[in-house]
C-alpha cells in the first residue's frame, strides 16, 4: 500500500525510526517531521541506516524544522528530499495512508 510515514522523534531519543525503516513497504515514504529531522543528518550512527533505506525508499524532511534546530541544509543526507509545508501537504495528498510514528 501506497503509504507515508512520519516520523517526530530523534533517533537518539527512541527506535521509532528504525521501527518505522523495518516495518515499510518498497512503495512507501518516510517524512522526517519536528525532532525526526536529527535522523537525516550526515556522519550520526544512523547515517547507514538512512543511506540503506534510501535503496528502497523516498525519504524527506521538513526544511522549517531543520532551520528551527539550528541544522544545515548541507548537512543533510545525500538523497533525502528537503521540502516544506507546501510540499508536506502535496505528500499527504499523494499517498493513500499516512502513518505517524510517536
Amino acid at each position: 500500500m501506497n503509504m507515508l510515514h512520519t516520523i517526530n522523534k530523534s533517533p537518539f531519543e527512541n527506535s521509532t525510526m528504525s521501527s518505522c525503516i523495518a516495518m515499510c513497504s518498497q512503495d512507501s515514504s518516510i517524512l522526517f517531521i519536528e525532532d525526526g529531522v536529527i535522523s537525516v543528518m550526515k556522519s550520526t550512527k544512523f547515517s547507514e541506516l538512512i543511506e540503506n533505506a534510501l535503496k528502497e525508499f523516498k525519504m524527506y524532511v521538513l526544511k522549517p524544522d531543520l532551520e528551527a534546530r539550528g541544522l544545515s541544509l548541507n548537512n543533510v543526507i545525500e538523497g533525502v528530499e528537503i521540502v516544506g509545508y507546501d510540499e508536506f501537504v502535496d505528500l499527504t495528498t499523494e499517498h493513500k495512508t499516512v502513518q505517524s510514528w510517536l
